[in-house]
């Protein structure tokens, strides 16, 4: 594996990225030249000279051409520059089984993954019926956290105004204000207890921790670690050494890793996760193989385990998952890497289905994210488009906080650990079915902003 900076030039082909969500060169430090350094008129050497929308579309079609995974089923006969822009050309060349493929404008993937930060309440939110609106996770140190607010608390009413009014006259986002650091609101909410709370939260950066909920219980006589971990990204490395530190010095005996919302990102850290949780189980066998199209197959490469960043190791023989249809690409990744050399029990929801990965590329003023590659396990098992299948199906329900019993995946959880099998029934209050208001996997870290606030 090549550990090299992502620089966001259009040349380079030989970094190897992330799956889904992060932007930034699996083995190097998420980063990339800042947008005052960027050079956006055309790129030097390519044959163009101008920014404009004909060029841009014809250096991304000669681009897919080249290096799209799907790059043989692109249409023989077409005209790039007579399409719009950029993004309507893409979904021109979306093959059938891209779901994945995005683009970013600059400002996009600076805030999304160089930063890592937003301005916001610091709430990431679901609507669960036509009248109601739960948390799906709050920030550490964000001004909702410290105002009180976590998971599974419903908000009821925005500056006096009841949610369900501003559902069905289609204000809600519109209540919340925009993105700016300033902006304050009267927010009151209902914790999963039934208690009613109100504060005045004022928008602010912040920062987008990525371990939560962490805890260990006594089960059994058993000490068994739990946390959530909600993105592969470059702080990711850190997070995952404090609770590994944590989870070393209590001894722990089994380990539960909560990926239900973890859209994937950077592969390093998926690696440095796998390996820290099997430790010498794993260690010099493969985690995973690259696999490009046929212009690019000397890129193909197999990439053992490996801490990265990692310091303390766990040497357990096995893990228990915790997924949903938000549970994609590196997430996955975790899983299907582990299955041939430890046991992988996953609790939940069908995780999303990507098998595949990009690496991103500059495009004047954009950053393109076009499937690349597909990967694969040691034994040469991948193409799970159709999601990865839970041992014990759980419908993902939110009821309560991170870690805590009465969430139906944690409680399956236990029930597994305690009884040895899945929990005769899985039903979850709460569980949303119709499609109006079951939210769409989160592929892509833009999708994943939609639901932050």
């Amino acid at each position: 594996m090549i550990n090299t900076l992502l620089t966001m030039v259009i040349q380079m082909k030989t970094v190897r990225t992330l799956l889904s969500l992060s932007m930034c060169a699996a083995l190097a430090a998420c980063g990339g030249s800042s947008s005052s350094s960027r050079d956006n008129s055309a790129g030097s050497g390519d044959g163009f000279a101008t920014c404009s929308v004909a060029d841009q579309n014809q250096r991304f079609f000669e681009y897919m051409q080249e290096d799209y995974f799907w790059n043989d089923s692109l249409p023989q006969t077409i005209e790039p520059e007579a399409y719009d822009d950029v993004y309507q050309l893409l979904e021109e060349l979306r093959a059938p089984e891209d779901r994945y493929s995005y683009i970013l404008t600059q400002d996009e993937y600076d805030a999304l993954f160089v930063s890592a930060e937003y301005a916001g309440f610091g709430f990431s939110q679901q609507q669960i019926s036509a009248e109601r609106v739960k948390l799906r996770f709050v920030y550490q140190d964000s001004p909702a956290w410290d105002a009180g607010m976590r998971r599974a608390d419903e908000i009821i009413a925005i500056d006096g105004v009841p949610v369900s009014q501003l559902l069905a006259n289609g204000t809600y986002n519109d209540a919340l204000g925009p993105a700016e650091s300033g902006i304050t609101r009267d927010i009151t909410w209902r914790t999963p207890t039934g208690d009613e709370q109100s504060a005045t939260i004022t928008k602010d950066e912040v920062a987008t921790n990525t371990v939560m909920g962490q805890t260990i219980w006594q089960l059994d006589g058993q000490s068994v670690g739990y946390f959530t971990l909600d993105a592969f990204i470059n702080r990711t490395g850190n997070d995952l050494n404090q609770v590994f530190n944590e989870l070393d010095a209590n001894n722990i005996d089994r380990l539960v890793i909560d990926l239900r919302y973890n859209g994937g990102g950077l592969i390093r850290y998926a690696n440095q996760l796998a390996t820290q949780t099997a430790g010498t189980q794993v260690q010099g066998k493969t985690f995973i193989q690259y696999r490009f199209n046929d212009n690019n197959a000397a890129q193909n490469e197999t990439v053992p385990f490996s801490l990265v960043d990692g310091i303390r190791q766990l040497d357990l023989d096995q893990v228990i998952v915790l997924t949903t249809g938000a549970s994609c690409s590196s997430s996955e990744l975790v899983i299907n890497s582990l299955r041939p050399h430890v046991d992988v029990i996953t609790i939940g929801e069908t995780s999303c289905g990507k098998p595949v990965g990009q690496q991103p590329q500059e495009l004047c003023d954009k950053v393109t994210f076009a499937i690349n590659f597909e990967t694969v396990n040691s034994e040469g098992q991948g193409q799970y488009y159709d999601g990865l299948s839970p041992d014990c199906p759980v419908n993902d329900a939110i009821v309560a906080d991170w870690g805590e019993f009465a969430d139906p995946l944690t409680g399956a959880a236990r029930d597994f650990i305690v009884n040895g099998q899945c929990p005769v029934s899985t039903a979850a209050m709460e569980h949303v079915s119709t499609p109006a208001y079951k939210n769409a996997p989160i592929f892509t870290m833009k999708d994943k902003r939609a639901t932050l606030q």
